[in-house]
């Protein structure tokens, strides 16, 4: 008996592929055996069985028992719970052996994956150089999505050349490299390093953007059917799981319980200023209202408002996503929202969970949120018209005007500005453009440019974020023919003063092919008309969402073309401009765009809608909500 329960005769068995009976014998032996190798035959055998939690605790136990070798242990105890989705274990070893994970790569692998899916990317800056030097292809991946965050970082942008030197056939570094180059407007490099990604979609090779991040893809890609391919970070949707979430019981009470989960719970980010007002009009006779906030804690210390008054917070700031399933089941949600979409810190992944019967995209990404489960994007009919359908997993809820709310109360109204004041020129036709330098395409720019060429008496008032930002774009207008002293640039300002300064210019020129969205809101509502042409995909039409919504669908160009066109002509009939400016003062407190009372009854109508139909035993469909009656009345003060 002895003789067959040993080490040797289970090694045997396990150089055999007799995994079983290798087992069997090394259980017998532990008893006696408890050392190092032993739990690690034993470790071997449970992962070929395919019990990685199993094998990552035998392995965990080898390291406790082996003075030498400890670490190679605990690292593959901490790699098997990773990929067995026990985070939390992980974790704790990674976190035992940290003083190591600068100089390990794998290690650091394994703590960035977590941090990652937790979003506590304040956390990452350590392992993002030896990531990116690894040889190993998922460990530069993941180097790649850490290096998208942060671009204003100069070792991120070193970091993104760098992989992009060393594997110019690797498409995603190619992609990242591009993200860095367009942040910057280095036309000239976007243009050439773009060529070959262009060259393959004419052969109808869609699959190479499947290395392209979905948020970065909409910067230069407007067309609706290529953008469900960019989906590099994310993995196919089970339409089984989807299924088991839509057929889970769920009690219902009189109330309709909505959470919203976002990164952007505090006052003074964009999401906030055109969704706090909502949140605070919610009808709480009808509405639960719970904010699952993940929200990095340096952005709440610059907080100044009384969150309170938005809902119920429930802190999911670090969880894993197996911990934010509880914190979403503790409440009984019967709608999700989720506010962020293909963003930075989004943790739309956890939404592949069953949180709720009902999940919904809306107001954080502007297209289908693709391989994430969620039921209904909440649009309108000119984000979302009938023809884009087909490109979207997601069902339609349209509301009837606008799908952005917009906060008329928490917004500071623009005050009395001049020109002087702001180093403009008295005598000149001015065009603006508030947008993202991102968003400023070298198509963009020589558009600008037959515009300026056109309209002799006009300049251009343009935001720069970096001095290479104003360098880059000087050139190619100066490559245009257009002199610098037409491109009058200023810095970003502080949030007032923004609204404040908008009114000088007179024109707005929008961006395409991601228009300005709570920049378009913002200028309309400084009172600067916005000069848009019609879009392609969600992301460019927003701006005509926003414009009809204050009803002026005219600045609403069919094409180029006519966008230049019109542009030119306003500039040589400027009472045109004085009329619409005049439409802004006069509309603004009557048109739906900034009347957040309505869109809340227009948003409420529509979980009612999404409600009935869940509750009625029916899968999702497209939903539009109807209009209420047009105002009459002003709904704020013009004083």
């Amino acid at each position: 008996m002895n003789s067959k329960v040993s080490f040797s005769a289970a090694s045997r068995d396990y150089q055999a592929g007799r995994y079983t009976q290798s087992l069997a014998t090394l259980n017998q032996l532990i008893d006696t055996q408890k050392d190092a190798k032993t739990y690690g035959l034993l470790a071997k055998n449970l992962l070929q069985l395919g019990f990685k939690s199993d094998a990552a605790k035998a392995f965990g136990l080898a390291a406790d028992c082996a003075p030498q070798g400890a670490f190679e242990f605990l690292k593959t105890a901490a790699k098997l719970h990773l990929e067995a989705g026990n985070d939390d274990d992980a974790l704790l070893i990674a976190m035992r052996n940290l003083g190591k994970a600068q100089e390990d790569a794998e290690l650091a692998y394994i703590i960035a994956t977590i941090y990652v899916r937790r979003q506590r990317r304040d956390l990452l800056r350590p392992f993002k150089k030896i990531l990116s030097e690894s040889m190993n292809p998922d460990h530069m991946r993941l180097a790649a999505l850490l290096l998208s965050d942060d671009l204003m970082d100069e070792t991120n942008q070193q970091l993104a050349r760098n992989l992009f030197r060393r594997f110019p056939g690797n498409l995603a570094f190619r992609f990242l490299y591009l993200v860095c180059v367009r942040e910057f407007n280095e036309f000239d490099e976007a243009n050439k390093h773009q060529a070959p990604i262009d060259a393959a979609l004419a052969k109808g090779e869609v699959d190479t953007l499947r290395k392209d991040n979905p948020f970065y893809h909409l910067h230069w890609c407007g067309n609706e059917d290529l953008n469900r391919y960019a989906t590099i970070g994310t993995q196919p949707l089970d339409p089984v799981r989807v299924g088991y979430r839509r057929g889970l019981p769920h009690t219902w009470s009189d109330k309709i319980r909505i959470g919203y989960m976002s990164s952007d719970l505090w006052d003074g980010h964009a999401t906030m200023k055109l969704l706090q007002r909502v949140l605070e009009l919610h009808d709480r006779n009808r509405f639960e209202i719970t904010l699952f906030d993940h929200t990095q804690p340096e952005f709440l210390e610059k907080n100044v408002t009384d969150r309170s008054r938005w809902g119920k917070i429930v802190d999911t700031y670090g969880l894993s996503d197996a911990a934010v399933l509880n914190a979403v089941r503790a409440e009984n949600i019967d709608i999700m929202v989720d506010l962020k979409g293909h963003t930075s810190g989004s943790r739309a992944s956890s939404f592949n969970q069953p949180l709720a019967p009902i999940q919904v995209a809306w107001l954080g990404f502007p297209g289908s949120t693709v391989n994430i489960d969620l039921d209904y994007v909440i649009g309108d009919h000119s984000v979302l018209p009938d023809v884009a359908k087909p490109f979207y997993h997601e069902k339609f809820l349209r509301m009837p005007e606008s799908y952005q709310p917009n906060d008329p109360a928490n917004r500071p109204r623009p005050q009395p500005v001049t020109r002087e004041q702001l180093g403009l020129p008295e005598d000149a036709f001015i065009f603006a453009s508030f947008n993202g330098n991102r968003k400023i395409t070298s198509q963009v720019v020589d558009s600008w440019c037959r515009i300026l060429k056109r309209a002799p008496d006009s300049v251009l008032w343009l935001m720069a974020n970096t001095s290479r930002n104003k360098e880059n774009l000087l050139a190619r207008f100066q490559a245009n023919g257009v002199s610098a002293k037409r491109i009058i640039f200023c810095p970003r300002a502080p949030y007032e003063q923004h609204i404040s300064r908008q009114q000088a210019a007179d024109l707005g020129v929008d961006t395409f092919p991601v228009n300005g969205h709570t920049t378009t809101s913002e200028q309309l509502w400084g009172g600067l008309p916005v000069l848009t042409v019609k879009g392609t995909n969600f992301a460019s039409r927003v701006s005509e969402s926003l414009l009809r919504a204050i009803d002026l669908p005219e600045l609403v160009a069919d094409d180029l073309q006519a966008y230049e066109d019109l542009a030119v002509e306003l500039a040589l009939n400027p009472q045109r401009v004085a009329g619409y400016k005049a439409h802004l003062r006069e509309k603004r407190y009557i048109a739906p765009l900034f009347d957040a009372e309505r869109f809340c009854h227009h948003l409420e109508r529509a979980y009612e809608l999404m409600a009935e139909r869940a509750k009625q035993g029916l899968g999702p469909d497209h939903i539009d909500v109807p209009a209420l009656p047009p105002r009459t009345e002003p709904f704020g003060s013009n004083s």
